[in-house]
């Protein structure tokens, strides 16, 4: 399957996001889908992180994670998901700090650059820890994808207004219309 990085896939606001959003459908085992095991879409992460992230600015051109660290990079996507989630849900997320203290740390003694994505993804994810406002994360009510909200009042529901935000208000409207028809 071939798919394209576009500024959609990096509505997270944070690059460690985006990293944990590469994930569609994550917890739908049947459509589920792991945007990194398809073919080159892991080496072309960083060039289309560079372009679109919020956080292009704080980490410039963005380098591939090399072969030998992929495991342990995936290992981390999984571990910021997991904590970043379950404070968003108000679950044990104290009970995750310690994998994810863990994966951050063994991830980036073992970047083989400081411009790397292992990199840039560890120093990410420790922003996002030592967020001031914690109650801007949240989970986006379409699609399920980790996002910050930047929006005045924080009332934002979707990652991406013009693509999540669009099919729920579709989908609200389909079914509005379903009921008012006769049978």
């Amino acid at each position: 399957m071939s798919f394209s990085w576009t500024p959609h896939r990096f509505s997270g606001g944070a690059l460690a996001l985006d990293v944990a959003n590469s994930v569609i459908l994550r917890h739908d085992d049947e459509r589920r889908i792991d945007r990194f095991e398809a073919p080159g879409q892991m080496e072309s992460f960083p060039k289309a992180a560079a372009n679109f992230c919020a956080e292009r600015a704080l980490f410039g051109d963005i380098l591939p994670v090399r072969q030998e660290n992929k495991s342990d990079f995936i290992d981390l996507r999984e571990a910021i998901d997991g904590y970043f989630r379950a404070r968003v849900l108000d679950r044990d997320a104290d009970a995750l700090l310690a994998d994810l203290l863990e994966a951050l740390s063994k991830v980036r003694r073992r970047a083989a650059s400081p411009d790397g994505l292992d990199a840039a993804t560890v120093h990410s994810t420790l922003r996002l820890i030592a967020m001031p406002d914690p109650d801007r994360m949240k989970i986006c009510r379409n699609c399920g994808w980790l996002f910050i909200d930047r929006s005045k009042n924080k009332s934002r529901a979707w990652c991406d207004m013009a693509v999540c935000g669009n099919r729920a208000k579709a989908n609200r409207y389909y079914r509005r219309k379903k009921e008012e028809s006769p049978p």
